[in-house]
């Protein structure tokens, strides 16, 4: 092997009460090493190296086939006895395997959120409606491009996605009756200000299974901030009212909560504890907003600084609740822990693009959700079918972040460059990485790193039954 060098770009070691442990950065894995491989790995990070063929005694009083223990950090890419050279590898798209799209059903929304990133908002009398004929080329197109899919997901946004009732229940109606007719199985989902909902559409949603997340930003003083109706007033005496009997007798799915969090709103702890324990969702997730385009809004860096802040803390009372086998419902949290559990190594930070697409009113093609209305080429529409040539060029592009700064941070196989929207809305171009979060993001995948290790020490049930319980929800 000659003289072996060690490649620190690909390895980020901690320790966890008193024990190392290895992150394996290319794939998102966790090892505990034992004395040989530290001692290797350390006389291999000198500037000298490690010379394989005159190797230290006192090496071999450690015990272990040396040789096989050097083949084996070599094959994980942690020594190398060629060029020091980090491993980035970049996604070759040859297929859309696309398992979700989000219908755009209704451009018009009852609500005026100061925060509202979305460029094709109308109000309600204004709104431009999805008509069924396009959301059924949607899907259409999903099942064209994905055949091999055992399951589809059809997600339903807007505007307020309620304010298009008739048209969700034709979709689901349908959609049903054509998927199931194949043997393969839809989901739905819909996110809601829950302003129109009602007992009789919360037990059609139970009945087929919906997915359910409300938008609400926590106490009545702080939800009524922004989150505003179009005739000005606050929604939270309103949107309490009616998710009363949602959390009260909804029972196929969990709900959870999403929270957006602006300039001045930085009480992680006391929303969280408002939302899942005395209202009831299952889970609270958070969205700091730092890249909107009113800049009033969003986040100071110190606020950012003391939101991070915050969803430590509380992960660290998910830690302690997880060792006694229970589930605070930290959204944010879960997910983390989610994607060290699942070894989640990504070439790119979500599946918009590839697992998942949006579609608008017209029948426009998009990236996500996030997208529609705004300034961004579209990738094809439900007619004519995606973009490929487009599309492929777009993610590519973007999974090659080796002259962006990207190629030594520990988490680039986690973040992968960051949100494209966040990208777009913050810097103007999407292929941007949100250099913004670095060092946040650093800071909160080293806690989640700590919180997995001490979970799997001290309860690793957890991690095959509430939190996989959580994903199969």
């Amino acid at each position: 092997m000659g003289i072996l060098q060690a490649i620190p770009q690909n390895l980020h070691r901690v320790e966890v009460e008193g024990e190392p442990l290895w992150f394996h950065i290319p794939t998102t894995s966790l090892f505990a090493p034992d004395d040989l491989s530290e001692e290797l790995l350390a006389l291999a990070s000198r500037g000298e190296g490690l010379d394989s063929q005159a190797l230290p005694h006192h090496l071999k009083a450690l015990g272990g086939d040396i040789e096989a223990r050097l083949e084996q950090l070599k094959s994980l890419k942690l020594i190398t006895d060629g060029v020091v050279q980090a491993y980035n590898p970049t996604v070759e798209v040859e297929q859309f395997p696309l398992s979700t799209v989000v219908i755009n059903v209704n451009t018009g929304c009852n609500l005026s959120c100061s925060y509202c990133y979305k460029e094709d908002l109308d109000n309600p009398r204004d709104g431009k409606k999805m008509d069924l004929a396009t959301a059924q080329a949607s899907i259409e197109m999903v099942l064209r491009e994905a055949p091999q899919r055992d399951r589809y997901n059809i997600v339903f946004f807007g505007g307020e996605p309620l304010s298009n009732m008739p048209l969700i229940r034709q979709v689901v109606e349908w959609a049903e009756a054509r998927i199931h007719g194949l043997g393969k199985t839809v989901d739905f989902t819909l996110t809601t200000n829950a302003t129109l909902l009602s007992e009789e559409k919360i037990a059609f949603f139970d009945a087929h299974r919906f997915g359910l997340t409300v938008s609400m930003d926590g106490p009545k003083a702080i939800h009524d901030k922004n989150r505003i109706a179009v005739n000005g007033q606050g929604t939270y005496d309103l949107v309490a009212k009616r998710i009363a009997p949602l959390l009260a007798n909804y029972r196929s799915r969990p709900v959870g909560a999403r929270v957006t969090l602006t300039r001045g709103v930085t009480d992680v702890i006391g929303i969280h504890d408002h939302l899942v324990n005395e209202l009831g969702f299952a889970e609270a997730g958070f969205a700091p907003v730092t890249s909107g385009d009113m800049a009033a809004y969003n986040l100071t860096s110190e606020e950012l600084k003391t939101v991070f802040d915050g969803m430590v803390e509380l992960g660290e009372r998910a830690v302690s609740a997880a060792i006694d086998g229970r589930d605070i419902g930290f959204g944010n949290f879960n997910q983390l822990l989610t994607d060290l559990w699942e070894g989640r190594s990504k070439a790119v930070p979500c599946g918009a693009g590839l697992g998942l697409v949006s579609v608008d009113h017209q029948g426009d093609v998009h990236l996500c959700h996030r997208f529609t209305g705004s300034d961004m080429p579209t990738f094809g529409n439900v007619d004519d079918g995606l973009d490929h040539s487009g599309l492929k060029q777009f993610i590519e592009a973007r999974s090659d972040r080796s002259e962006r700064g990207c190629a030594d941070c520990r988490i680039r196989n986690l973040c992968s460059g960051g949100c494209y929207h966040e990208s777009y809305a913050r810097y103007g171009d999407p292929m941007t990485p949100t250099y913004h979060y670095c060092d946040l993001m650093r800071d909160w995948v080293d806690f989640g790193i700590q919180a997995y290790a001490r979970i799997l020490r001290h309860n690793p049930d957890f991690l095959d039954g509430p939190l996989a319980g959580r994903q199969s929800a």
